[in-house]
């Protein structure tokens, strides 16, 4: 028979429950965290050493070629499919012209060195193939002419010079033999170095990334990531696009915080509201050009003149320079695409300033967030009977920055790009936006809410769109 539990110590029990259960329900408990970006990081590919594998002698850069499909047949067929290779996108349509058009670095200009069609002998250093010369003539469809080494052979064993061909001197059995999986060094010599130099183009990209601190990019110096940790690659297909280069891009083929953070990544739900309106980037990216500075203002039309040179103010094959570093980016509503881009032989008004390109989002557009960006501004050729933007031929043995005459390299560039020059000609101010996605800052160094809801704040709320701070009115809600 079983014994009775004694009444006291049922007293006991409810009372001890009385007074233990409504204090447990305040009593701090372990959370799962809301943001876990580390678990969903791939690690970095090991690859396999080529050392003992690759068998010289090798000659000529296609030669490495044909060695590299022997095991890898499908590569070059793979990256002649990527704008890698082709350095314009599919066709499509925009609102002001009938024909489809391609975007790139192949056909179109931009307001930093102008064009790549007019620089074939340096631009082209940065192509992933060999060989593509002045007349513009390149044969996209040759296999032995994609340059494996580009993105592969370790930087300290390869370069490449003129027409995209290997530097003269290069020991192309050992480059071979260097191959491994890209690192942030090698996808640095082209993307830390565009238009000119380090940290030239972007202001999110410059040589100190290559060893960073943790303070200057959290994901690649605290984390060490490399860059195909958020580039991720398919079959040579490597996510992520740039809108200066394209005027529509698909969301799957760009690199997103989601890929690895959470959807609503904060504990403070205040600031996850944030995310209807703004994007990671603004409040994670404060400042750019950290360390190294990068251009803002170009001026072509003093160019050709004896004057003091130096990197940062003056070259005399290219005019004049401001560099600014550890500034404040430019913020505009962006959704992904671009409401516009300059396209070779748009009409242009040179008393007003050209976009090269202009992000498209407004506060109406749901899928716009609040955006960092660089600002470019540059004083460049156009026609000025046509009015349209000129390209002209800058490297060459009759090229601008040979003889430092413009009249001459614009009628060169007639042949190659198509477009007639009036034999006229003057300087316009043009603007283009790069948006800015690196340098992202540790989360201790992220903007506070006084940075953008003071008196001072950082954001322009009438030029994006509010009749004043949105703190005032709540999100996208018009107080009309």
């Amino acid at each position: 028979m079983r014994k009775r539990i004694p009444v006291w110590l049922i007293g006991l029990i409810v009372t001890l429950a009385v007074i233990l259960i409504p204090v447990a329900a305040f009593w701090p408990r372990a959370s799962r965290p809301p943001d876990d970006p580390q678990a969903a990081i791939q690690p970095t590919p090991i690859h396999t050493s080529h050392a003992d594998i690759v068998q010289g002698p090798l000659s000529t850069p296609q030669e490495v070629t044909r060695n590299c499909l022997t095991c890898h047949a499908d590569a070059a067929g793979e990256v002649m499919k990527t704008t890698h290779w082709t350095w314009a996108s599919e066709p499509f349509n925009v609102p002001w012209r009938d024909e489809p058009v391609t975007i790139g670095k192949a056909n179109q200009i931009n307001n930093f060195c102008i064009g790549a069609q007019g620089n074939q002998k340096q631009c082209m250093s940065c192509h992933t193939g060999y060989g593509w010369q002045e007349d513009a003539s390149y044969d996209f469809g040759v296999q032995e002419n994609v340059d494996c080494l580009s993105c592969h052979a370790d930087p300290a064993t390869y370069a490449k010079g003129d027409y995209g061909n290997p530097v003269e001197g290069i020991d192309l059995l050992t480059a071979a033999r260097s191959v491994r999986a890209p690192t942030r060094e090698i996808c640095g010599k082209c993307h830390f170095d565009g238009g000119g130099g380090n940290g030239v183009k972007h202001g999110d990209l410059d040589q100190s990334l290559i060893f960073p601190t943790d303070e200057l990019d959290v994901h690649m110096g605290k984390f060490d990531m490399q860059c195909t940790a958020c580039h991720t690659t398919s079959d040579h297909q490597i996510l992520g696009r740039i809108i200066a280069d394209n005027y529509t891009v698909d969301p799957a083929e760009q690199v997103t915080c989601t890929q690895c953070h959470a959807q609503a990544p904060h504990a403070d739900e205040r600031l996850n509201s944030h995310l209807a309106t703004v994007a990671c980037q603004t409040c994670h990216i404060p400042a750019m050009a950290i360390k190294d500075p990068t251009k803002t203002y170009w001026d072509w039309s003093t160019s050709g003149q004896d004057l003091p040179e130096d990197h940062y103010t003056y070259l005399k094959i290219k005019g004049s320079f401001v560099y600014q570093k550890d500034f404040k980016p430019t913020y505009l509503w962006f959704n992904g695409n671009l409401a516009y881009r300059y396209l070779l032989g748009d009409k242009i008004d040179p008393t007003r300033p050209t976009l090269i390109d202009q992000p498209a989002g407004s506060l109406e557009d749901t899928d716009s967030r609040i955006f960092p960006f660089k600002l470019h501004v540059a004083k460049q050729p156009y026609d000025r009977r046509f009015s349209y933007l000129l390209q002209p031929i800058t490297a060459g043995d009759d090229g601008y920055w040979t003889n430092f005459d413009w009249d001459n390299s614009f009628r060169l560039a007639e042949m190659i790009m198509g477009l007639e020059y009036s034999g006229s000609y003057g300087f316009a101010e043009t603007y283009m936006y790069w948006p800015t996605t690196h340098m992202v800052q540790p989360k201790e160094d992220a903007l506070q809410c006084n940075d953008c809801h003071s008196a001072n704040g950082r954001l322009d709320w009438e030029m994006l769109g509010y009749p004043g701070d949105p703190m005032e009115w709540g999100g996208r809600f018009d107080p009309q």
